[in-house]
């Protein structure tokens, strides 16, 4: 069986079974992030495809010395999602949602716990304080800026940067053990 270290170098030199194989190995972990997001499983699955044609042409610009595959992935998902969500077009289509949408919206509501899941994150997310788990929830899988997570939490702006600082801290601390 061939390496993500293998099959990452693979892609970077243009072989698209490489890129299959690693579209396999993480496209349920990175749509479970995107739909956490945006909560629309059309949009999600739209996203998730343009996040890989973004891995594709843009698989020179990683390299394992800057950080993980994972990583880098992870964050050409979050704001390609975050970035749908602040576009006009997804605004337009939350403002026309219907009243049984809503109730669906509401019932998923536990995006943290699903995103967590797919990525193995959720045993280490639960052993957090409830301030760190809603922050994180916010900002890392609602996509709220650190702003609306301050308006929301009806925190000070200062208070929430410091918060998710020592979350992620914790978290790290946590995860690398």
């Amino acid at each position: 069986m061939e390496q993500p270290n293998d099959l990452i170098i693979a892609m970077q030199n243009g072989d698209e079974k490489a890129f299959s194989r690693l579209y396999t190995m993480y496209s349920e972990a990175i749509y479970g992030i995107i739909y956490s997001i945006v909560l629309d499983e059309n949009t999600a699955e739209e996203l998730l495809q343009d996040v890989f044609i973004k891995v594709w042409n843009n698989a020179s610009s990683y390299s394992v010395k800057k950080g993980r595959f994972f990583t880098w992935l992870l964050n050409i998902a979050r704001n390609t999602a975050i970035d749908e969500t602040r576009s006009k077009a997804f605004k337009n289509t939350r403002k026309n949602l219907s009243t049984t949408n809503f109730v669906d919206i509401l019932s998923s509501s536990d995006s943290l716990n699903r995103a967590t899941n797919a990525i193995g994150l959720k045993k280490f997310v639960d052993a957090l304080k409830p301030a760190c788990i809603k922050i994180i929830d916010l900002l890392y899988f609602k996509g709220f800026t650190q702003v609306e997570a301050s308006k929301t939490l009806e925190l000070p702006l200062g208070t929430v940067k410091t918060r998710n600082r020592t979350c992620i801290n914790e978290l790290r601390a946590m995860v690398l053990g």
